[in-house]
């Protein structure tokens, strides 16, 4: 594995003193047994130059989903759960919720009652309707004109939206995940980030992470960065997610070190089985990694509509790409090397990982930079990943 640690080494050296640079990035790549490479590079804070650690704390943003997923999994085994079910039977306010037809000539929203329920299982394919106001014109239209909150407040007005379509009718990235959290909520009778910390978190060995950052986790924090269009770098120390959400954000409220998501990520290699028990059955497993979408529902570029939030963003252009419970399928062989039907998928403040379950391989890059889609860190990840296969080329299942 020398090869594997010069050339990851590498890439992240690269990261942090190319132009453009990241500020500093955590990585790491496991085995079914354990991280088989950890490095960390860059600061923190450019404004304070502490340099980044392997323990080193992040906004984890999207890649929050996986984990809500896999509580709404746990419901399935155990009975407590239908997929097909109306979910308002268990989140009762996303039944009074109405479709977006667009907006009349004063530029009022046009309502309607959807055609049909919202199941789970159209939460956790994004099927549902939810959208996102830096993804869509139309969300981004209801936030400057009518008031609709950024989901980054935590509040149930920012998830109490008009749907975009018809539930069940296309597939839109949204807050379909935090209404899953509000769905395991219902079931459970806690709220998201306790049912995290008793079924998800002992069995994985998980202490440094949650929805609230010990003083601990606080003082580890990376902060965030904002990216000038010269491509210039300025530190947001005070830009941090509610510590006291209102709602716990099953779509991106996490905040972890990469370490942490690691033993996640390995649950997901070892069929369900972390390191201190099973968290899924290896058929739970088996089934949620497959493609879950219609024929007719098609996985779509991210437009950026909020430029200092996101780029346009979208994995393997040309490449089909559908969705899972609840991850992004790759429908063929990546050009990295990722083998077609890995899981993986990324998070608002350019982290990405990615799972491939035949390889028994995964990784994580994090850092914390704003919009996403970022071309230096995103393109950092892809070398870490094709590095990884170059350096394991017929690995063993």
């Amino acid at each position: 594995m020398s090869d594997l640690q010069s050339s990851l080494d590498a890439v992240l050296a690269n990261s942090v003193s190319g132009d453009p640079r990241v500020p500093g990035v955590v990585a790491m790549v496991t085995d079914r047994e354990g991280n088989i490479f950890e490095g960390a590079a860059g600061s923190r804070d450019l404004g304070t130059g502490v340099p980044m650690t392997n323990d080193t704390v992040f906004a984890i943003f999207s890649t929050t989903k996986a984990i809500t997923g896999t509580a709404a999994l746990q419901c399935l085994e155990e009975g407590l759960l239908d997929l097909d079910a109306p979910a308002k039977q268990y989140a009762p306010e996303i039944g009074a919720l109405q479709v977006l037809d667009g907006f009349d000539g004063d530029g009022n929203p046009i309502l309607r009652a959807p055609k049909r329920d919202i199941t789970t299982r159209m939460l956790l394919l994004h099927t549902a309707g939810f959208g996102y106001d830096f993804f869509n014109e139309n969300y981004n239209r209801l936030a400057e004109n009518h008031g609709q909150p950024s989901v980054i407040t935590a509040s149930r007005a920012s998830i109490e939206t008009p749907l975009l379509h018809d539930p069940g009718d296309r597939w839109v990235y949204g807050t379909n995940i935090d209404w899953a959290g509000q769905v395991v909520e219902g079931i459970r009778g806690k709220r998201l980030g306790e049912v995290f910390s008793e079924r998800i978190f002992p069995q994985l060995g998980i202490t440094d992470m949650g929805f609230t950052m010990s003083p601990s986790m606080a003082e580890r924090r990376a902060t965030m960065h904002l990216r000038g269009e010269d491509g210039s770098l300025t530190p947001q120390p005070d830009l941090v997610l509610d510590q006291n959400p209102a709602v716990h954000m099953g779509g991106h409220g996490l905040y972890a070190t990469v370490g942490e998501y690691m033993k996640f990520i390995r649950m997901w290699l070892n069929d369900g089985v972390g390191a201190n028990g099973r968290v899924l059955k290896k058929e739970t497993v088996e089934m949620a990694v497959q493609n879950g979408l219609e024929d007719h529902h098609e996985v779509t570029v991210l437009p950026g509509v909020i430029p200092w939030l996101s780029n346009d963003a979208e994995f393997f252009p040309g490449l089909k790409k559908s969705w899972s419970f609840t991850f992004m399928v790759n429908d063929q062989t990546a050009p990295t090397g990722r083998p077609a039907g890995a899981i993986g998928w990324a998070g608002l403040a350019n982290l990405f990982y990615w799972i491939d379950r035949q390889n028994g391989i995964g990784g994580f890059w994090a850092t914390q930079i704003l919009p996403f889609a970022d071309a230096a860190s995103f393109g950092g990840y892809m070398e870490l990943e094709t590095a990884t296969y170059d350096a394991m080329v017929g690995v063993s299942a």
